[in-house]
């Protein structure tokens, strides 16, 4: 098992070798794209399989963001926002037709 942030840099030429690369390991807690332009950030965020993409930021977030891994990153389950209570909550329905 492998704990801890993994951090790479390296070098592409185009968009889709660099969501290759980003895509090519196990892990997927999270990543971050550093640009400044909206239309590579859009595709990157769309295109790398992870968790929580942060653009121009590390590990941003806010409690109303589900935030969960992917592959084998995170427990398989999500963090924070609404969901994160669904997971550990079974809904139920009771319908009761009352008659005075």
């Amino acid at each position: 098992m492998t704990v801890g942030p993994i951090v790479t840099v390296q070098a592409f030429d185009t968009r889709d070798e660099a969501i290759a690369l980003a895509n090519d390991i196990p892990y997927g807690l999270a990543a971050s794209v550093w640009t400044t332009r909206l239309d590579d950030a859009l595709a990157l965020a769309r295109g790398v399989e992870a968790g929580l993409v942060s653009v121009g930021a590390y590990s941003e977030g806010d409690l109303a963001m589900p935030f969960g891994g992917w592959k084998q990153s995170g427990f398989g389950g999500v963090e924070k926002s609404l969901r994160a209570f669904e997971q550990w909550t079974r809904e139920k329905s009771v319908w009761i037709r009352h008659r005075p």
